[in-house]
């Protein structure tokens, strides 16, 4: 299994572990801690991990298949956004710091480089 592959699978496999945890954390302990407002930025953030969770595994799937570059830039893409999307919105809602949302972005933003980096390297693909 070449590296690149390997690296994405493992990103994949660990924020999925980690949202199934965030998400009965989110469930369980914090339902009658916080407001609903920041429960829901907090759903939020699992949601998004678990999207980009999958993406991670689709991306290293295809890095077996076919190695091809843009994919190893479309998994840093997804691996980064997540710290930065679903991190930044995991802390506005446990600690309420409201200037964190203007980090969540810039997560967005690399979620969508990853996703169009993924399209232009699967029609590159031979």
């Amino acid at each position: 299994m070449n590296a690149a592959a390997r690296l994405f699978l493992l990103f994949g496999a660990g924020y999925g572990l980690l949202g199934v945890a965030f998400g009965a954390f989110g469930a369980h302990a914090l339902r009658a801690r916080l407001a609903p407002d920041l429960l829901a930025v907090f759903h939020t953030g699992v949601e998004y991990q678990f999207y980009h969770a999958f993406a991670l595994l689709a991306v290293g799937l295809l890095l077996l298949l076919k190695p091809v570059s843009g994919l190893t830039l479309a998994g840093w893409c997804f691996a980064l956004g997540v710290l930065l999307f679903s991190g930044s919105l995991y802390l506005l809602a446990l600690t309420g710091t409201r200037w964190l949302g203007a980090i969540t972005p810039f997560g967005g933003l690399l979620f969508l480089a990853g996703w169009g980096t993924l399209i232009w390297a699967v029609l590159r693909g031979e």
